[in-house]
């Protein structure tokens, strides 16, 4: 079994200095830490991967191809692999875990 604390998590991204921690890696899929403070803008490109967002704190929108909605925590967003997608509006410090399937690269 592997088990995380989010405050643990947080910190470890923190000390790297890094908006991403990925913290999971299996064959099938892989979980991550995404991190975006207020009015920050979010660099994301499409990735080759399915994503699941599960928006653990904060505010902003997400566009999804042509889609936008606004999101908050206990929010779950699907993003299918190739298709552009972007935080945006970041109102409050953004935590976001990440689902990756496959694993991201």
């Amino acid at each position: 079994m592997k088990a995380f604390r989010l405050d643990e998590l947080e910190a470890e991204r923190a000390a790297n200095d890094g908006a991403y921690l990925q913290f999971v890696r299996e064959r099938n899929m892989s979980v991550g830490l995404y991190a975006l403070d207020a009015g920050e803008l979010d660099p994301q490109q499409p990735h080759q991967q399915d994503e699941v967002y599960f928006i653990v704190s904060g505010r902003a929108s997400i566009t999804v191809g042509m889609e936008t909605t606004q999101v908050g925590r206990g929010s779950v967003v699907y993003v299918p692999a190739g298709v552009a997608h972007k935080f945006h509006h970041i109102t409050e410090d953004l935590r976001v875990m990440v689902v990756f399937s496959p694993p991201e690269g």
